[in-house]
């Protein structure tokens, strides 16, 4: 009979007996409700650290002076990695606990045996190896990248070996790294698929239009009226084009250079649609007032690579001699 004060007696016993002597079952039960406890309390504490790295994001966003926003992007991009670490520690200190509790010494001071403990332990392995490899792999490429700072939050990058996973990145930690792509769409990776990574110098792409015009006075205001046309914004053309320099090659030859920033993936606003719109209102123009020599020469004009590669064919023009 279930309503038998003896069997509702024997019931609270044996539970009682369940939770407070040593057992293989109350091992596990005490393991998984120790998973559960950290995994709530290690969110917690980066949901914290998180809100911090939101409000650093905002200021590096709103700062105005370049060094200043670099720096609060490195401190966003370590504050994303602390995530990572304290729910690494919180995990550590749990299972060390929850070890000592299980150990065989440990539980045989709590009236019980090893059994519990390696019925306990062989679970964990079994768990553990199928995650931990993983999780360290992850981790060593994680913090190489970081100590060798490949890049920061903030940054637009092109991982290899993937042909199209390009972003910016939104979060980094030791683990993985999560992209922004131009689509919109979020994408996240893991640390130890990353080969190699083409960081973009401060998010956009620096092209140079270099146009030939017989009349100097002509070609600036041609180019001038073409630049107004242009769409400007974050996802588009970074700042208006402007004319970066003229120089004279003759009485009736001159070369203006127009420069400009696009995002990268927006190139084509530049290489296509301001040539075309440029060559279609020299066509359009009165005969007197068309000044275009021949078609205008889109390049890249990056000052840091201007820089390096002056020294590379520097080099081999010496080599040639």
């Amino acid at each position: 009979m279930t309503n038998d004060p003896s069997f509702i007696d024997q019931a609270a016993s044996q539970t009682v007996r369940f939770f407070t002597d040593a057992n293989p079952y109350r091992s596990i039960l005490i393991l998984l409700a120790s998973i559960v406890v950290t995994y709530w309390f290690s969110r917690f504490v980066a949901k914290f650290i998180i809100i911090i790295a939101q409000q650093v994001s905002v200021r590096s966003d709103n700062e105005s002076d370049a060094l200043k926003a670099l720096r609060l992007r490195q401190v966003e991009t370590y504050l994303g990695v602390t995530v990572a670490v304290v729910r690494v520690l919180i995990v550590a200190i749990v299972a060390y606990i929850v070890w000592r509790i299980l150990s065989p010494e440990g539980s045989s001071r709590l009236g019980g045996s090893g059994a519990a403990a390696i019925g306990a332990s062989a679970v964990f392995i079994v768990v553990a190896g199928q995650t931990v490899g993983t999780w360290l792999r992850d981790i060593t490429a994680g913090a190489t990248m970081i100590i060798e700072r490949w890049f920061t939050v903030g940054d637009y990058i092109k991982i290899e070996p993937f042909i199209e996973m390009t972003g910016v990145v939104e979060r980094l930690t030791l683990r993985s790294t999560r992209l922004r792509s131009l689509s919109g769409e979020v994408i996240w990776v893991h640390n130890q698929k990353i080969d190699a990574v083409h960081v973009t110098p401060n998010g956009v792409r620096t092209l140079a239009v270099d146009v030939l015009v017989n009349d100097r006075e002509i070609g600036e205001r041609l180019i001038k009226k073409t630049i107004k046309t242009l769409p400007t914004g974050p996802m588009l053309i970074a700042s208006a084009l402007t004319i970066k320099y003229v120089e004279k090659w003759s009485d009736d030859l001159w070369m203006i250079t127009i420069e400009g920033h696009t995002v990268p993936g927006r190139e084509w606003l530049i290489e296509n649609y301001f040539v075309s719109a440029l060559q279609k209102a020299n066509r359009s123009a009165q005969k007197k007032n068309r000044a275009l020599v021949s078609d205008p020469i889109v390049r890249y004009a990056d000052p840091a690579t201007e820089r390096r590669f002056r020294r590379a064919v520097r080099i081999q023009k010496q080599k040639d001699k």
